[in-house]
């Protein structure tokens, strides 16, 4: 029997990707995973139960909070980092600057992070993280199943190295080791790694995702901020399909 897991933060990109398994395996056959990792606000994990709902699956929640308590990351709640707001496309290009500048007083430096692209909401492997939770998870629940993991992670997050855990090499070689791992029951799919944003969307569009029901942005307001970088990211994407956002 074939059975799928996914990987749900309550947003746009994940959300896809359950309305694409169930369409594939059937609600009965599918699962969404959320992780509460320290961050700033509960939102995202309210929108995944609501999805789970929506769809009428079976909804599983960890905790992985303490594994990342010594991150600075901007996201977590223990950070001393405001959340940037501006596109990622800036925050790569301001990052490549300053770290030219240090590698102009100091050569070895040339490497740092900064240079390689990676944005301060990078959180450090948690896509890896993640997908092993699932991985066990998946062997627990379906025991005597293969079982396919869905990951919402698509090529903008990935554009100029922004997210190293959302590369298309990042999937591929993850996946072989999880299902080396799990005797190759259990593998990793990204149906998203290799297109933007936009074709998400359009995807979600086709399949009358219920956009309504997720949330992007990495404040936890009442309403989304419209200037982080995710939320310029959604805005951009329904933009480009004539669409209005729901959630809005």
């Amino acid at each position: 029997m074939k059975k799928a897991i996914v990987l749900s933060s309550g947003g746009v990109d994940s959300t896809v990707c359950v309305a694409m398994a169930v369409a594939k395996f059937g609600a009965e056959n599918v699962a969404t995973t959320s992780i509460f990792y320290g961050q700033k606000h509960n939102k995202e994990l309210e929108c995944a139960r609501k999805v789970a709902d929506f769809y009428n699956l079976k909804h599983y929640e960890f905790d992985l909070s303490s594994v990342l308590q010594f991150s600075n990351c901007s996201l977590l709640s223990q950070s001393s980092q405001a959340i940037e707001h501006k596109s990622y496309e800036q925050q790569i290009a301001d990052n490549k600057a300053a770290a030219e500048n240090i590698a102009q007083a100091n050569p070895e430096a040339a490497q740092t992070a900064a240079a390689k692209g990676k944005v301060s909401t990078y959180v450090p492997f948690r896509n890896g993280l993640m997908l092993s939770v699932c991985a066990s998870l998946a062997q627990s629940i379906f025991e005597n199943d293969d079982v396919e993991i869905y990951l919402g992670a698509h090529g903008d997050d990935a554009a100029g190295n922004a997210y190293a855990d959302c590369s298309e090499a990042f999937v591929s070689t993850i996946s072989k080791a999880i299902s080396i791992g799990t005797y190759e029951q259990v593998r990793v799919t990204a149906p998203f790694a290799g297109l933007s944003k936009a074709e998400v969307v359009k995807k979600g569009l086709e399949l009358k995702v219920p956009f309504e029901l997720t949330w992007s942005c990495y404040e936890g307001g009442e309403k989304p901020c419209g200037t982080c970088g995710t939320c310029i990211d959604r805005a951009r994407a329904f933009a480009a399909n004539n669409a209005e956002d729901p959630a809005l």
